[in-house]
């Protein structure tokens, strides 16, 4: 249980300290992951880093699919 303790506070302490960074999708991927990489095997470090990457990568693709149908069509 110390364990456990003492890696969620090096995890919010982290958090913490990363500050202003564009979290889109990174947060969310990151709980997710980490939360399913404890279940399987005790991984929650490693899933919690590849739940943040996918979830940057699906919230940058959901952005690239908005943002044509957000841009007003100039008349020429």
């Amino acid at each position: 249980m110390k364990r456990m303790l003492v890696g969620a506070a090096v995890a919010l302490t982290t958090l913490a300290a990363a500050g202003g960074a564009e979290a889109k999708g990174c947060i969310k991927g990151a709980v997710v992951g980490g939360i399913a990489g404890h279940y399987a095997g005790h991984h929650g470090l490693v899933g919690a880093a590849a739940g943040c990457a996918i979830g940057r990568h699906r919230a940058n693709a959901r952005d690239r699919q908005m943002a044509p149908q957000a841009r007003p069509v100039s008349a020429q």
